[in-house]
């Protein structure tokens, strides 16, 4: 009876400690759970990713869309998610609560905000010099998707641009990341404009709410146009426990953004799932957009950090960003992208 117990106890012991290297070592049993900020273009890469299949060797959960960037912070503060998709604004929020804070892959290497225009602002003014447009939010009743978000950092930036201050000289409404929502306040005349990530300004010109009239992605804004943008971010502690999950996460996401360099017509076809309520000739038109603003790789790049850093300290939202190596494990993210 005694060899039975210690055979059995032993036998207990061996299954609970292959549940826990499963557990943490990112095999079939992993389970990754990511969340994001919305349904914006920058989170492409993780729909083709799950229509694809090609996030292997590890069980995704539940993937939430929380809706601003600070309950992505409070969430994988929390532990309720592993890992994120959001923007650099995120990120150096996180990191100013949580020096563990890491920005393990780039979704978006350009400023993917526009400021879209409603049926209250002329539209005389839209092929006027940048310091005029932006002078012309002056007094402006604006939508954003709430405090502390890139959809806030671009107008922050612009008004200290044209020696302006937000606090002062506009109102900034806070509308959430309902694309819906937003659009129905333009229309609506609820709001002037809205600073809004794509593919607001998209679907606002094809439902003849607005018309895109500040866009740092089509070059309006020169120093945004390759400031890398939408990220995946996550915290040391995760990677330590589960760098292995991450790491297969993140080779799907590289598939993924492979996919969408190499193949238009994916690219169309799985834009117009993701982005269901879209007009066919809007996934026609975004669809190349998408093409050139999705980087062929997910490796952060250093200039594209750099361009992102001097965008929040010009703004005011961040005087001293971390620094890139303080925010990249650039070594153990090429480690995970040459896994086979």
């Amino acid at each position: 009876m005694q060899r039975r117990t210690l055979l059995l106890a032993a036998g207990s012991a061996l299954v609970a400690a292959g549940c826990a290297k499963n557990a943490d070592s990112g095999g079939d049993s992993a389970t990754l759970n990511v969340g994001q900020i919305s349904n914006s273009v920058a989170f492409l890469p993780f729909y083709v990713g799950e229509q694809r299949n090609f996030f292997t060797g590890i069980k995704l959960g539940e993937r939430p869309r929380l809706g601003t960037g600070a309950k992505v912070a409070a969430a994988l503060q929390s532990g309720s998610i592993d890992v994120a998709g959001a923007v650099m604004t995120d990120a150096f929020n996180l990191y100013k609560t949580n020096p563990q804070a890491r920005i393990i892959g780039t979704l978006v290497d350009t400023y993917y905000v526009d400021i879209i225009a409603g049926a209250s602002v002329p539209a005389t003014g839209d092929k006027a010099p940048i310091a005029d447009r932006i002078a012309a939010l002056r007094g402006r009743k604006i939508g954003i998707t709430g405090p502390g978000s890139g959809t806030e950092a671009l107008v922050k930036y612009l008004f200290q641009q044209g020696g302006l201050d937000t606090a002062k000289d506009a109102t900034l409404v806070n509308l959430g990341s309902d694309n819906s929502a937003a659009l129905g306040a333009l229309s609506q005349k609820r709001v002037d404009f809205l600073s809004f990530f794509q593919p607001v300004g998209q679907l606002a010109v094809a439902a003849g709410a607005g018309r895109i009239y500040l866009s740092p992605a089509a070059g309006d804004i020169p120093a945004l146009q390759h400031a890398t943008h939408g990220v995946i971010i996550t915290t040391q502690s995760v990677l330590d426990r589960k760098g292995d999950a991450v790491g297969a996460f993140l080779r799907g996401v590289a598939k993924a953004e492979a996919l969408i360099h190499g193949d238009a017509a994916a690219t169309s076809q799985l834009l117009a799932g993701y982005q269901d309520t879209m007009k066919p000739e809007t996934v026609s038109a975004l669809a190349p957009i998408l093409q050139r603003e999705i980087p062929a790789s997910p490796l952060p790049q250093e200039a594209g950090y750099s361009a992102s850093v001097t965008f929040h300290q010009q703004s005011g939202l961040f005087p001293a960003p971390p620094g890139f190596a303080d925010m990249v494990p650039v070594d153990w993210v090429s480690s995970a992208l040459n896994k086979s």
